[in-house]
């Protein structure tokens, strides 16, 4: 049974908390300073000061995270301001090695088929913005992955033999189409930047769930990652600095331990 631990708290306090290399493997998704209308933190500070706090961060999860682990980032900006990711990114490439860049899509158009949920632009300078990055980040760059646990069947099956393949799956890719599920209001989805749980559940099984003992998302928002590991019957520490987002993330998750305060 996974042992699920969500702390209210700032999540720089509650990294330095845990020690050397206490986790395997690290799935989150900062706020962007984009101006999303979070509960209790303001999201449009001055850019130097968001990245001098993007680095505080960054700095934790180096130390925490073990040789052979797996940072998995997800993060994105918007058509005014389309650098956040970059800039972001420069910054943790100064403590890891850049591993794999994946384009989670949100929706797509397949002829004249739509499939998933966006959020439309209306401007004459835009097109509607469909994906957000995923990066994946590791110490030396040198992670083995179990890639075909998040495979997908060949469309054509002689390539099984062809590849020598022992089943029919192959390599999905670094292109991740994973919509939302439908929400009928707001309050379905009370937190404005959370990603569906398939998209942790996605980097667990990627890194390789036999290899995991501890996982971490220092902004644990209504609780996505801790719930893809309540699935995935893992270990899961969270910080989440937003009493709202706290509280219902310990309504949403079966079992959790929750701790006001850094404990």
């Amino acid at each position: 049974m996974s042992n699920i631990r969500l702390h209210k708290g700032d999540c720089i306090e509650g990294m330095q908390s845990l020690g050397e290399a206490a986790v395997d493997v690290v799935v989150t998704s900062p706020p962007y300073n984009i101006g999303k209308e979070y509960g209790s933190y303001d999201d449009g500070i001055p850019r130097d000061d968001y990245l001098d706090w993007c680095r505080g961060w960054i700095v934790e999860i180096w130390h925490v995270l073990k040789e052979g682990g797996s940072f998995f980032l997800n993060i994105g900006g918007k058509p005014t301001d389309p650098w956040v990711p970059f800039d972001v990114a420069q910054i943790v490439r100064r403590y890891f090695q850049l591993q794999n860049t994946f384009i989670w899509v949100k929706s797509i158009a397949i002829d004249e088929m739509t499939h998933g949920h966006y959020k439309p632009i209306n401007s004459p300078r835009f097109v509607n913005d469909c994906f957000e990055y995923v990066f994946h980040f590791s110490h030396e760059g040198k992670v083995p992955l179990d890639r075909l646990a998040v495979g997908v069947p060949y469309a054509d099956k002689s390539n099984i033999e062809r590849w020598q393949g022992k089943q029919d799956r192959r390599c999905r890719g670094n292109t991740w189409f994973l919509p939302y599920d439908t929400i009928q209001s707001r309050s379905d989805r009370p937190h404005p930047a959370t990603f569906p749980v398939a998209l942790p559940e996605m980097c667990l099984k990627l890194h390789g769930v036999e290899r995991i003992q501890q996982v971490l998302d220092p902004f644990m928002g209504i609780g996505t990652t801790a719930l893809a590991c309540y699935n995935l019957d893992l270990d899961c520490i969270g910080f989440e600095i937003d009493d709202d987002y706290w509280q219902y993330s310990r309504e949403r998750i079966p079992a959790v331990r929750t701790e006001g305060g850094q404990g």
